[in-house]
C-alpha cells in the first residue's frame, strides 16, 4: 500500500516540479556522481519494487533465471563507458586495450566451458540478444531468400527458426528475409518428427536446418539431424541454437550438439545464468573433401564476424562481455554441475507431480529444465491462467501446443525450474509449486465459468480476457492464495543475500 502512495505521489505535479528543479540545480560533477536514490527517487522506487516482486514470487518462466552478484558487479561497471567497434586488436576506436582482453578472455572462457578446440572452434561473444544472433548467424550462410528449416512455432520452436501463418503473412522477420519451411512434431508422441523433416528436407533442399526449440522438453537427436543435412546436399549446414539448454550442456548434464553442428548459438541468460547477450560458436578447418580428394575450408571465422560487425550491429556492450566472463568461470565448477544436475531432477520431479494432479504434459514427461503443460482437458486456456497466476505471485508463461490455433490465446502452460533452482528449491519445494499451479488452474477455471454465466457479455476474445482480469483483481480467494505464495517463497535467499 505504502508503494502504491509513493508513486501517486510522484504523479502529483507540484512534487514532481520540485524534484526537477533540485534536479536543475546540481553541477555536472553533481549530476553524474549522485546515487539513483539520491538523483531520481521516483525510478529507485520502481526498482525496490521489481527486487521485491521477484522476491515474494515463484519464478517459472523457462527462460529466466537469477544471475549472480558478480555479474552485476560489471553490468553497472566502467567497461560501460567504452566503444570497441570490430574485433579484438583491430578496433576502430582508441583505448581499447583493457578491453581487448577481457574480450578475448571471454572467448577463451567461452571455449573451455564447452570443452571445445581453438583449432576446431570460434566464438564470437559480441551478439547483443539470442534473436539477432540468429540473424546474424542465418545471414552469414544463407542470401537473401536463402531456405532454411527450423522446429514450427506451435510445436515448441521459435520465432528467430522462421514463423509464417497459413495465409502466408510472415510473422517472423527470418520468414520475410529467407525462405522457410517449418518441420513439426508427431502429434501422437509429442516428439520430433525426424522422418518427415527427412522428407521434406529432400524436397525443400534448405541451406540450413536448425536444431533447437523454445518449448521442446526431449533430447534433440543431433546425430540424426546431421544425417539429414548431410543426405540434402553438402552446403547444407546444421546450425543449432541452444539458447534454453547451454547451461546444462556446459555442465555436461545434456548431450553436447556441438560433435555435430557447424555453428551453435545461445543466449548467456538462461540456463547459463549470465547476463542478457548471446554467443556464436562456428566450426574451423576443413569442411568436407570432394572424391578427388580437394578439401574446402569452412569461411565461417570470417563469415560471422563480418555479419556481426559491420553488417548487423555497431559497437559491442563490453559491460555484458565482461560480465558473461565470470558468469562462464562460474560455469566451470563444481558447485554449478551439480545446480544443473538439480534443474534437470526438480523439473522430471515436478512433472510426476503434476501428472498426479491431472495435468496432461506435451511429450509425456521432460528430459531438460522445462516442461509444456496441455490444459485442454482442464478447458480453460493459457492466457488466463498465466493471468491468474501472475496475480498469485507465481509467474509463468502461456505457450501454444500444436493443436492450437491462437498464439495469444494457447492452450498451453510453459514451466521451467532453472530460477527456483537457483534459489534453492527442491523436491519438498516442487511439491508444493504444483499444489499451488494446481490451485491457480481450478480456480481460473471456476473464475471462467463465473464469468461465463454473468450477464454481461462481452464480444471477441481481448474483451473477455480483460473481464476475467478484472474477476481475478476482485477474488478475495485469489488474494488468500497470493499471500500463501508470498510468504512461502520470500524466504528463499535470492543471490546476494549470503
Amino acid at each position: 500500500m505504502l508503494s502504491r502512495t509513493i508513486i501517486k505521489q510522484f504523479n502529483k505535479p507540484a512534487l514532481a516540479q520540485r524534484f526537477q528543479s533540485n534536479i536543475a540545480s546540481l553541477t555536472n560533477q553533481q549530476l553524474v556522481s549522485k546515487s539513483l536514490k539520491a538523483l531520481d527517487p521516483e525510478l529507485n522506487n520502481f526498482l525496490d519494487l521489481e527486487k521485491k516482486r521477484q522476491r515474494e514470487s515463484i519464478t517459472l518462466i523457462a527462460s529466466e533465471n537469477f544471475t549472480s552478484t558478480s555479474v552485476f558487479d560489471l553490468l553497472g561497471s566502467e567497461f560501460q563507458n567504452k566503444y570497441s567497434e570490430n574485433r579484438p586488436n583491430d578496433r576502430y576506436y582508441g583505448g581499447n586495450e583493457y578491453i581487448d582482453q577481457v574480450e578475448l578472455l571471454c572467448e577463451k572462457r567461452a571455449l573451455e566451458a564447452f570443452n571445445l578446440d581453438p583449432n576446431e572452434w570460434g566464438v564470437n561473444v559480441q551478439p547483443l540478444a539470442g534473436s539477432a544472433a540468429n540473424l546474424i548467424a542465418f545471414s552469414a550462410v544463407l542470401p537473401v531468400g536463402g531456405k532454411l528449416m527450423g522446429l514450427d512455432l506451435p510445436h515448441g520452436g521459435h520465432l528467430t527458426h522462421g514463423y509464417s501463418t497459413k495465409e502466408g503473412k510472415s510473422i517472423s522477420a527470418i520468414s520475410k528475409y529467407f525462405s522457410t519451411m517449418p518441420y513439426q512434431l508427431d502429434t501422437k508422441t509429442g516428439l520430433i518428427d525426424y522422418d518427415t523433416l527427412e522428407k521434406n528436407a529432400l524436397l525443400f533442399k534448405p541451406k540450413v536446418i536448425v536444431a533447437g526449440a523454445s518449448a521442446y522438453s526431449r533430447l534433440i537427436d543431433y546425430k540424426r539431424m546431421k544425417e539429414i543435412t548431410n543426405k540434402v546436399n553438402k552446403n547444407c549446414y546444421l546450425v543449432t541454437d541452444m539458447a534454453h539448454i547451454s547451461g546444462l550442456v556446459a555442465a555436461g548434464v545434456l548431450p553436447s550438439p556441438f560433435e555435430y553442428s557447424d555453428i551453435v548459438t545461445t543466449t548467456t541468460h538462461k540456463s547459463l545464468r549470465g547476463p542478457r547477450g548471446a554467443m556464436i560458436f562456428y566450426r574451423k578447418g576443413i569442411r568436407y573433401t570432394n572424391k578427388k580428394g580437394v578439401e574446402t575450408p569452412y569461411t565461417l571465422e570470417k563469415d560471422i564476424n563480418f555479419s556481426t560487425f559491420p553488417q548487423h550491429q555497431g559497437g559491442p556492450f563490453n559491460h555484458t562481455i565482461a560480465a558473461l566472463a565470470v558468469a562462464l568461470k562460474q560455469v566451470m565448477t563444481p558447485a554449478y554441475k551439480k545446480y544443473q544436475q538439480d534443474v534437470v531432477a526438480n523439473c522430471a520431479f515436478l512433472a510426476e507431480e503434476l501428472k498426479k494432479r491431472n495435468f496432461e504434459l506435451v511429450s509425456g514427461g521432460t528430459d531438460n529444465h522445462l516442461l509444456l503443460i496441455d490444459l485442454n482437458n482442464f478447458g480453460v486456456d493459457g492466457a488466463r491462467v498465466e493471468s491468474l497466476l501472475e496475480k498469485i505471485n507465481i509467474s509463468i508463461n502461456k505457450n501454444t501446443v500444436f493443436t492450437d490455433k491462437s498464439a495469444l490465446f494457447p492452450m498451453g502452460l510453459r514451466v521451467g525450474t532453472p530460477a527456483m533452482t537457483t534459489r534453492n528449491f527442491g523436491k519438498e519445494e516442487f511439491a508444493k509449486v504444483a499444489e499451488f499451479i494446481e490451485k491457480g488452474v481450478l480456480l481460473a477455471k471456476k473464475l471462467q465459468n463465473d464469468q461465463q454465466q454473468s450477464a454481461e457479455k462481452v464480444k471477441g476474445p481481448r474483451g473477455q480476457l480483460k473481464q476475467f482480469k478484472q474477476l481475478v483483481a476482485e477474488s478475495e480467494e485469489v488474494k488468500q492464495l497470493a499471500e500463501e505464495v508470498r510468504l512461502f517463497v520470500k524466504q528463499y535467499p535470492m543471490p546476494g543475500d549470503l
